[in-house]
């Protein structure tokens, strides 16, 4: 993540282009979280820097308890509408037997086909204070930061045909469809490109076009597009292979690229990288319309971890940091951004650590003094 530049321009927003973000607390220990880190933006809110109008509603099971149904028509309205939403997180053993249709993770899919916001930009970095929590040996992951770039409206979550049919024999039969068409593949390649030129300048498509016909023409085009980015070194590689080498040698990856299957896989791989789910954010973008007005979507990558819900013990960083992003990406606000991440570094080196992230020997803090720890060392930092 990009450090805290000397003496930094902070940009500051006034009323007359104040933003709206619509907020999803979502399921378990979404709402805390959501609480920690709305003490973050409202720091940001005081000293000027932001000017942002806040909406909360429904998402996941919170929404199918009070509607029957995991999003709402009118909620979804409000996602269209809003300049960017941040969710905490969905689902839970609550509502695993309630119909497959109406569970709290079709929510998500809907959100995300209907703002259709089809790239998912998935860090995984490893602060150096953090590198003995990853499960690898900490020479392997000092200094990792990648960038997964995963497809999110296309392949074999969303191809046709699909379902569950009983055969003549009276077997049943699962069916689901990878496919994929060109533009699907040059859009979210073009996203991955233009990070890679941002970063340093190597990217890595991944596919199984050993095996998968859509894998052939993934690496087909995207080979296609690499032509218009000459000072990108692009190289391809089988899925199975990125996996292995996730955890062989992730220092090899700046940026990678894969369609939905895969890139869910190997995000939710290489997140556990750090040691923890909870200190990674994502962000899923969407095309720019006609007045350069980009459909985002902000998320921690974590689940709504039911088990820990209601104790105030969960991590909130990655909640915090995917706010971040939302400024980084959205609102332009590359010095705010910077500013949070460089307050979460801070905080960490001083030894305050959430259940998740303590050593042995250490004592944790909860979730709401973590929000407040980044708020003092905002301070301290911004003024």
């Amino acid at each position: 993540m990009a450090g805290l530049k000397k003496n930094p321009e902070t940009k500051h927003m006034t009323r007359s282009n104040k933003k709206n973000v619509l907020l999803l607390p979502g399921d378990g220990i979404g709402p805390e979280i959501t609480h920690a880190s709305r003490m973050v933006m409202d720091w940001f809110e005081k000293s000027g820097r932001t000017a942002i109008d806040y909406a909360e509603d429904l998402l996941g099971g919170a929404s199918y308890e009070k509607h029957g149904k995991p999003i709402t028509d009118a909620t979804l309205g409000r996602a269209k509408e809003a300049d960017a939403v941040l969710l905490a997180c969905v689902g839970g053993p609550k509502w695993d037997k309630i119909p497959f249709e109406v569970r709290p993770e079709r929510g998500l899919l809907a959100i995300r086909k209907g703002m259709g916001v089809f790239a998912n930009l998935r860090p995984a970095v490893v602060f150096d204070v953090l590198a003995g929590a990853s499960p690898l040996k900490p020479e392997i992951v000092q200094g990792l930061d990648v960038m997964i770039v995963r497809e999110l409206l296309g392949g074999v979550y969303f191809g046709e045909p699909r379902g569950i049919e009983t055969l003549p024999n009276g077997e049943r039969r699962g069916i689901n469809t990878q496919v994929y068409t060109t533009s699907e593949i040059h859009r979210v390649a073009r996203v991955a490109f233009e990070l890679a030129r941002k970063r340093k300048k190597k990217l890595h498509s991944v596919e199984k076009a050993n095996v998968m016909e859509s894998g052939v023409l993934w690496r087909e085009e995207v080979t296609k597009l690499g032509a218009e980015y000459p000072d990108v070194e692009l190289h391809h590689m089988y899925a199975d292979n990125c996996a292995m080498q996730l955890v062989r040698y992730p220092r090899q990856f700046d940026v990678i690229v894969a369609d939905n299957l895969f890139g869910d896989i190997l995000s939710d791989l290489a997140a556990m990288l750090p040691g923890s789910l909870g200190m990674l954010p994502s962000a899923s973008l969407g095309a720019k319309d006609s007045m350069g007005r980009q459909a985002a979507f902000y998320e921690p990558i974590h689940g709504s971890a039911p088990d820990i819900a209601g104790k105030g013990i969960a991590n909130p960083l990655a909640m915090i940091l995917s706010y971040a992003m939302m400024l980084r990406y959205s609102f332009d606000q590359a010095d705010s951004a910077d500013l949070i991440e460089t307050a979460v570094q801070n905080v960490l080196k001083a030894g305050v650590r959430t259940a998740d992230i303590a050593e042995k020997g250490q004592s944790a803090v909860s979730t709401e003094a973590m929000g407040a720890a980044v708020v003092k060392e905002l301070s301290r930092l911004g003024g």
